[in-house]
């Protein structure tokens, strides 16, 4: 994301870590996106949240087992602009169906309009903004966002 037109304020080896993401391969949370045999995009999904979460006021209360997290989401600059963010969200989207999952939740650091557009573009509804902290960004504000699936969803 170095060379990312828009970065998303994330420093290399600190957010994503090279732990979080070798943790997040064996727990088989990392999903790639491909492109003529390159990797295009990124992304972790998960259950697992930023304490700070605990602050919104969800659309529904739900377990943690009902609930999938989308982390660290990029696309490599060389495909940005090209819809790959978008199709890495739609395949998060299925996952959740897939697992009866009834909602998903993110966060965007404030400021980072391009992802704001992709989530909002396929349903997610802006929830609040929070500040919490995190390695790479110290504590800053993030939004909120969250998707609620419905329980006859088909596809995207």
């Amino acid at each position: 994301m170095e060379d990312a037109e828009f970065k998303p304020g994330w420093e290399k080896d600190i957010y994503p870590s090279q732990e979080f993401l070798l943790h997040s391969i064996e727990k088989g949370e990392l999903y790639l996106g491909m492109a003529n045999g390159k990797a295009a995009a990124c992304m972790v999904v998960n259950h697992e949240y930023n304490e700070g979460y605990r602050q919104i006021r969800w659309s529904v209360q739900v377990s943690d087992s009902r609930l999938l997290v989308i982390h660290a989401l990029g696309v490599h600059p060389d495909f940005s602009r090209r819809g790959f963010a978008g199709e890495m969200v739609r395949w998060a989207i299925r996952l959740a169906h897939e697992q009866q999952v009834q909602t998903i939740r993110l966060d965007v650091l404030s400021g980072n309009l391009p992802a704001e557009k992709v989530y909002t573009r396929l349903g997610f509804q802006y929830r609040g903004t929070i500040r919490m902290y995190y390695e790479d960004t110290g504590r800053t504000d993030y939004r909120i966002f969250e998707l609620l699936l419905p329980p006859d969803f088909t596809s995207l």
